[in-house]
């Protein structure tokens, strides 16, 4: 498997979080049980970072191979060495 088509699957899983977060915010709205909107808000809250580190890494392996400075996945040691070559 290639790191695009890996970024692909986490960009997948991505979309499966965002529509589930999507949908337990709707239920949240609409819940009027106080012990059950408190379920809601800690999946929510689980469901978030989940959803933020699968972007930041669907993201990362998109530019692994990018040799821009600053570029995901072209650490410190890297854009020197590259700026040592040119």
């Amino acid at each position: 498997m290639t790191l695009l088509a890996l970024a692909a699957e986490y960009r997948s899983s991505c979309e499966l979080l965002r529509i589930r977060i999507a949908q337990l915010r709707r239920d949240l709205r609409e819940c009027q049980d106080r012990e059950a909107q408190l379920l809601l808000q800690d999946r929510l809250r689980h469901l978030r970072p989940m959803y933020r580190d699968c972007r930041a890494i669907a993201r990362y392996l998109e530019h692994y191979y990018d040799r821009r400075e600053g570029a995901y996945g072209a650490g410190p040691h890297q854009s020197a060495h590259l700026s040592a070559q040119q």
